[in-house]
C-alpha cells in the first residue's frame, strides 16, 4: 500500500514533529509506502541546501517529503489557491506513484484529497482533527451563521460524503459525527478514534534523571511543584489559570509553578505578579519539546486550562499524555474532548467544573486526597500507556484502518482517466 499524507503546516512546526512524523513512522514500520505534503511559510526562504538535508533524512526514515509554500493572506482567496495547488501536485503524486490512499489531516487537506480522489482514484481518508466550522466560531474568528461558516460547513458535509474512511480525536466527536456507530458507518465505511498520543518509551526515558536530580537542577526540593505545558491565550485559559494558581499559591505557600511556553513569557508572569504569586514563586520558560519530559520529572501536579466550547469536544490534549506518562495527575477543566472520562475512569486527577474559588478549591482538595494514595504515579503512567500509547494505541489503529480500507472497496470509482485503484 502507498499513501499520500497531506498536513497544511510546515515540515519545522513542532505539531508535525510530535504528531504527524511519529504516526508516518508507525506506517512504515507496517510496511506502507509513505510520501507527505507540507505547506511552508517562507518556503523561498529556506535554503535549498537544508530543504535537501531534511528531504534525505526523511528519506532514510522510508518517507519522501513533498513540499509546496503556504499562502497566509488574502484568507479565503490564499486558501482556496493552496487547495487548487495541492489537488494538482497531490493528484499527480498519485498518478506517477501509485498512491493508493490520500490521508488528509483535517479539513483543508481532505479538500486537496477530495480533488486527488476524483481525477486520480486515490481513496479518501479524512483525518478529522477538530470540528473547523465550529472552531472559527467558538474563537469569535467567524460569526456562527455567516457567509464563511456556512460555506465551510457545506465542504465538510462533501468531504463527509464522499471520503472512504475516517480518524476522530474523541468518541465525543464520533458519537456527534455517527451516532450509534462503533468501527464503520451505515456505509460500512471505516472509523477509528485515534487520540493524540506520544511515545511513552520515548517520552518517559527522554528526562534522563531522577525526580531528586530534576527537582535539585530547579531548585524546588521540599516545594509543590505545578506545571502547564503549551500555549497561552486563545483557547488556553490564560487568566483562568492564573486565578487557580494564585490561589494554590496563597492555600500552600511552599508551592512553585513552571510553566512551559512557547508564547511571550509576560502573558503569564504579569497575571501572576497583579495577584501576588512572588517573582521567585514561579519560573516560565521557551524550551524545546525535548526538555520538556525533564521538567516534568520535577514536578507533582500538572494543569490543561481550555475553553470548554462545542467545538473542544473533538479535542486531545497531547499534553494531557505527557503529563500523565510523567507520573502525573491532572488538573484540567471539564469539557475538553474525553479528558473528563479519562480523568473520571482512571482516576488520575480532578476537574474543575467551574471557573471560581470554591470549584478551584475543591480540585485542589481533590488531587491533594489522590497525591496521598499510594501507587498514583504509577497509575497515571499506566492510564497513559491503555489510553495514548503511539504504538499500541496510536500505531496499531493507524495500522488497522489501513488494512480495513486496503481489503475494502472505493466509495466512489475514479473520474474517466484516472487510475482505479490497485489491490492492496
Amino acid at each position: 500500500m502507498r499513501t499520500l499524507y497531506i498536513c497544511y503546516f510546515g515540515l519545522r512546526e513542532p505539531l508535525v514533529q510530535t504528531q504527524v512524523l511519529p504516526y508516518l513512522r508507525q506506517l512504515v514500520g507496517d510496511g506502507v509506502g509513505v510520501h507527505l505534503l507540507t505547506f511552508e511559510p517562507r518556503l523561498s526562504e529556506w535554503p535549498p541546501e537544508e530543504r535537501g538535508r531534511e528531504r534525505e533524512a526523511l528519506a532514510a526514515q522510508g518517507i519522501r517529503w513533498h513540499a509546496l509554500a503556504y499562502h497566509k493572506r488574502p484568507s479565503l482567496p490564499a486558501t482556496l489557491y493552496d487547495i487548487l495547488a495541492g489537488g494538482r501536485l497531490a493528484t499527480r503524486l498519485a498518478r506517477r506513484h501509485g498512491i493508493d490512499f490520500v490521508h488528509a489531516r483535517n479539513h483543508v487537506p481532505a479538500a486537496m484529497g477530495l480533488i486527488a480522489k476524483r481525477r486520480a482514484g486515490a481513496r479518501l481518508i479524512f483525518d478529522i482533527r477538530g470540528f473547523m466550522p465550529e472552531e472559527y466560531a467558538d474563537a469569535g474568528v467567524w460569526p456562527a451563521g455567516g457567509y464563511l461558516f456556512r460555506l465551510t460547513k457545506a465542504a465538510e458535509r462533501r468531504l463527509l460524503d464522499a471520503a472512504d474512511a475516517f480518524v476522530m480525536l474523541t468518541e465525543r466527536a464520533r458519537g456527534i459525527l455517527f451516532p450509534g456507530r462503533a468501527g464503520e458507518d451505515a456505509r460500512g465505511r471505516p472509523l477509528e478514534v485515534i487520540p493524540c498520543c506520544v511515545d511513552v518509551e520515548r517520552f518517559a526515558s527522554a528526562a534522563g534523571v531522577s525526580r531528586e536530580e530534576a527537582r535539585r537542577e530547579l531548585g524546588v526540593e521540599g516545594r509543590n511543584v505545578f506545571v502547564y505545558v503549551g500555549a497561552l491565550g486563545g483557547w488556553y485559559l490564560t487568566d483562568e489559570m492564573a486565578d487557580f494558581l494564585a490561589l494554590a499559591h496563597r492555600r500552600d505557600p511552599s508551592a512553585f509553578t513552571v510553566v512551559l511556553t512557547q508564547s511571550q513569557p509576560e502573558m503569564i508572569a504579569d497575571r501572576l505578579r497583579a495577584r501576588g504569586v512572588a517573582d521567585a514563586d514561579y519560573l516560565v520558560r521557551k524550551v524545546s519539546p525535548g526538555s520538556v519530559p525533564r521538567y516534568l520529572k520535577a514536578a507533582d501536579v500538572a494543569l490543561s486550562f481550555i475553553k470548554p466550547c462545542y467545538s473542544k469536544l473533538a479535542s486531545s490534549p497531547t499534553k494531557v499524555a505527557e503529563y500523565l506518562i510523567s507520573g502525573l495527575p491532572v488538573v484540567s477543566n471539564s469539557g475538553i474532548g474525553d479528558v473528563d472520562e479519562v480523568i473520571a475512569a482512571d482516576r488520575v486527577g480532578s476537574l474543575v467544573r467551574e471557573f471560581d474559588e470554591p470549584s478551584y478549591l475543591r480540585a485542589l482538595a481533590e488531587v491533594d486526597e489522590l497525591r496521598r494514595e499510594p501507587g498514583l504515579a504509577e497509575r497515571c503512567r499506566e492510564s497513559a500507556r491503555r489510553r495514548f500509547d503511539l504504538e499500541r494505541v496510536g500505531g496499531a489503529r493507524y495500522r488497522r484502518l489501513y488494512r480495513r480500507l486496503g481489503g475494502s472497496q472505493p466509495s466512489q470509482a475514479a473520474a474517466p482517466g484516472g487510475r482505479k485503484p490497485r489491490p492492496a
